[in-house]
């Protein structure tokens, strides 16, 4: 392994202080990893070449490992905080990568050896359309009919049009090229005539940056915002799982589950993750988190991977599957997000994911079509695509979910419902939470509510006004959470919206499959609608479709108990109950 530490001129300094450099407090800051991302020629799957930014490291040797194995070729080029890594891919596992310098560890960051790569374009790569937003102008996907040979026809048409292949995502048929077009009228050119060829069953145009499509809700948080999790039996859930679960006449041996989420980095400075710096895997009962660090602790992803994650009793979040650390087999949540290539780049990192071993997926984001309204007629203003773009999205996540249900049935995704006040069913509303598949679970948001009635009351909590609705939300969890903090003891800032909602029901998805992974996506929403308790307010008439916050409550639900007063009201989730009746499917099976 070979470093090289960039000349920096401080002449000001002493030559005894530079001499001293490695024993200074600066040389006590942490490692942190930045960015991971494949560079270089990303149609190479044997030797793949890795681009880092790391900060912390200081002058002299340092260390990689994957998967604890030492990489003999990793090497460092550019400044301090530019490395490279050259890894032989044959014979070799994805799993965390760890820098290591003089005792110091940085954060665990998952380094796939998938193939499913995008490149992103730089800021001179981009420029506004007649709708006023951002659209790539010479890198455009193909996915290519699945009678066609992909890597050959991308190639083919590459040289038809004067174009490059630079990624792909194969799983898929999809590759991505870069065309010699220099304005948007030469690339919609040649997008038309590659629309069609008869070998292209799309062709993707991307229109956002990976730091865009995040799910937010600017309204405020309810008063009783500490409650929101007892509104699903969050500490319920928790204790059952180490308490119950755990007596002799109840033993279950569970199972380790990985759980994918796609975001972009997290704080590992802030009291919620910093225990998971350094060789987490060392006790595998707890635990572990794979991210890239964030530079500041109340982020989207640093709140969403919490949620799961997140240390108890440090003043910020608390993570559900990390309150299962004492008697858990051992949870992986992987944050990952590939390139900041938009959609694209989302759904190359879940299919690396899956192939890594991830039983859920965690997508916390969402768009809307441009010309969508919400339920009060308004149009909606924020993450909106073109019509052009979202075509080519809803091809190539209708790909994604083929893919899914032929290679992975036993995968799950979870999706925020979204913040719009608008439909997460409608196609020309909303992608991806539209999508009709067993293996794609829909998530709305409530809140607490001012009514003082029992948790079990439907009163108890109310939907959130924000949240997309319809019967395509399979359940409703609470929207509102803490963020994690720089210090400990702090109480974080609430953060509202579906995007918070969305992790509750994946943890507690991971949580069942530890307990039974034998399970299929069928059951485990038949399982979760079964054991959702209600919400709303109980009507004389059935309720307009603009009061439907979810799918409602089947009779074959509640024991095909016909008169069952949940039987038409809208679902909330329960996770201790999920839980209990995860450990009684099991039971059955036995």
């Amino acid at each position: 392994m070979r470093y090289t530490f960039p000349t920096k001129q401080r002449r000001w300094w002493p030559a005894l202080l530079l001499l001293a450099l490695p024993l200074t407090a600066t040389a006590q800051e942490p490692i942190r990893i930045q960015q991971l991302q494949r560079c270089g020629d990303l149609l190479e799957t044997r030797k793949q070449t890795f681009c880092l930014q790391v900060h912390g490291l200081q002058t002299g040797a340092w260390q990689a490992t994957l998967n604890g194995e030492l990489l003999p070729t990793a090497s460092a080029s550019g400044d301090d905080a530019s490395l490279q890594l050259q890894i032989d891919a044959q014979g070799k596992q994805s799993g965390p990568l760890l820098l290591e310098q003089q005792g110091r560890r940085s954060n665990p960051v998952w380094l796939t050896l998938g193939t499913s790569h995008v490149v992103a374009a730089t800021a001179d790569e981009v420029t506004k359309n007649s709708d006023g937003l951002t659209t790539y102008v010479d890198l455009v996907s193909v996915i290519i009919e699945e009678d066609y040979e992909g890597a050959k026809e991308a190639q083919r048409l590459a040289e038809k049009y004067g174009a490059k292949v630079v990624g792909m995502i194969p799983p898929l048929n999809t590759y991505q090229l870069r065309l010699a077009a220099k304005n948007l009228d030469e690339r919609d050119a040649t997008v038309l005539r590659l629309g069609g060829e008869v070998s292209v069953d799309a062709v993707v145009i991307e229109e956002s940056g990976a730091e865009e499509s995040l799910e937010s809700d600017s309204a405020a948080p309810p008063p009783g915002d500490n409650e929101e999790w007892a509104s699903n039996r969050f500490l319920d859930a928790v204790n059952f799982y180490q308490r119950r679960l755990q007596k002799d006449e109840h033993r279950v041996q569970t199972h380790p589950v990985r759980i994918g989420v796609i975001e972009r980095d997290v704080d590992f400075d802030s009291p919620d993750f910093a225990d998971y710096v350094g060789d987490c895997r060392k006790n595998r009962q707890r635990t572990c988190l794979y991210a890239r660090d964030a530079d500041r602790p109340d982020g989207h992803g640093s709140t969403v991977s919490g949620i799961l994650a997140a240390a108890w009793n440090q003043g910020g979040n608390s993570g559900f599957l990390r309150g299962l650390d004492k008697v858990g087999p051992g949870f992986d949540v992987i944050v990952a997000r590939d390139s900041d290539a938009g959609i694209t780049a989302n759904v190359a990192a879940s299919v690396n994911l899956v192939e890594d071993g991830a039983r859920v997926i965690n997508w916390s984001w969402g768009i809307h079509r441009v010309g969508a309204i919400d339920v009060n007629g308004d149009p909606i203003d924020s993450l909106v695509r073109s019509g052009i773009a979202m075509s080519g999205y809803e091809e190539l996540l209708e790909e994604f979910f083929l893919w899914l249900r032929q290679a992975h049935p036993d995968v799950v995704v979870v999706n925020s419902a979204g913040n719009g006040s608008s439909f997460s069913g409608r196609d020309e509303y909303r992608l991806p939470s539209s999508f009709v598949t067993d293996q794609l679970f829909v998530v709305g948001g409530h809140e607490r509510s001012d009514k003082d009635v029992p948790v079990e009351d439907p009163r108890y909590a109310s939907k959130r006004k924000a949240s997309n609705i319809d019967m395509r939300v399979d359940i409703t969890a609470a929207a509102c959470v803490h963020g994690s903090t720089a210090q400990e003891g702090e109480e974080g800032e609430v953060h509202c919206g579906t995007s918070y909602a969305t992790p509750l029901v994946a943890g507690l998805l991971a949580a069942m499959l530890s307990i039974n992974p034998e399970l299929e996506p069928d059951q485990l929403r038949m399982l979760l609608r079964r054991s959702a308790m209600t919400i709303g307010e109980e009507y004389d008439f059935e309720p307009t479709e603009g009061d439907d916050l979810t799918a409602p409550i089947l009779p074959s639900e509640r024991a095909h108990e016909l008169n069952n007063p949940d039987v038409g009201r809208s679902a909330r989730l329960d996770m201790y109950k999920a839980l209990d009746l995860t450990v009684k499917s099991l039971n059955r099976v036995r």
